[in-house]
């Protein structure tokens, strides 16, 4: 994933409601949002290639979701795939503290990570660029390719929309909408991420279209005080265009 915005406990209504774009070479196969024939619990999408995934719930309640930490010049070839960080923990029963402790001492051998789990009851992040473990507070939140909440034009243009739109009814399509934001941000406010002006550029809309990498999917989850869990997946080519959507709904049971 290369942005994930997100509401944790902070309306009366949602648990968790969260709103990701998922950005990656599309040389890369990956299958569309579903249940897995092998972890029937999990829904999420699955890369093809190392078999993880960068996002996914399960009918339990756990939610995890990871994007890379930006940094080329520390990128190691033989690092084992960060997207199976995610689905062990949607397939474990760890709380998210426990988890990213057992994580921890083998986390120097990924590649930059920033990873967001939760199990219902509670929500923590953890990065192995900066090696401390959060929990996260009710509130508004938004990671991209840094640390939670850095200030990157998308995090901040994308949490205040979301933070707009949680004002009102909760609307998937007005979520998806949000995501499809294609609007590079002005170069005074880029970040120096180490890739050069040019993709810094590039890489600053909440969604990326054109070229060999851009945003394959936009993903919205909800998780509703009632138990109600509802998913939507809306996938792209690499010129932008629609290719599917895919959406569930589920019930979750309560937290323990």
């Amino acid at each position: 994933m290369c942005l994930i915005l997100f509401a944790w406990r902070a309306h009366p209504e949602h648990v968790l409601v969260v709103a990701a774009n998922r950005d990656e070479f599309f040389e890369r196969p990956a299958s569309a949002a579903a249940f897995w024939d092998d972890a029937p619990e999990v829904l999420a999408g699955r890369d093809l290639t190392a078999r993880g995934t960068w996002l996914g719930v399960t009918r339990g309640g756990r939610f995890a979701s990871i994007t890379n930490y930006r940094n080329p010049a520390e990128r190691m070839a033989a690092a084992p795939s960060r997207g199976h960080l995610v689905a062990d923990f949607l397939a474990a029963a760890d709380r998210p503290s426990a988890y990213f402790a057992l994580v921890a001492p083998k986390a120097h051998e990924y590649n930059g990570f920033s990873m967001l789990a939760a199990d219902g009851s509670s929500l923590g992040f953890y990065s192995n660029r900066e090696g401390l473990f959060h929990q996260i507070e009710p509130g508004l939140h938004g990671l991209s390719n840094h640390l939670l909440d850095t200030p990157w034009p998308k995090v901040e243009k994308g949490k205040e929309r979301l933070g707009a739109l949680l004002a009102g009814s909760f609307d998937p399509q007005a979520c998806l909408e949000l995501l499809g934001d294609t609007q590079a941000a002005h170069d005074r406010h880029l970040p120096d991420t180490g890739v050069g002006a040019e993709w810094e550029r590039k890489l600053s809309a909440i969604r990326i279209v054109g070229g060999q990498y851009g945003t394959r999917c936009s993903t919205v989850v909800r998780i509703g005080i009632d138990g109600q869990a509802e998913f939507w997946e809306r996938s792209y080519d690499r010129e932008g265009a629609v290719t599917g959507t895919v959406e569930y709904k589920f019930t979750v049971p309560a937290p323990a």
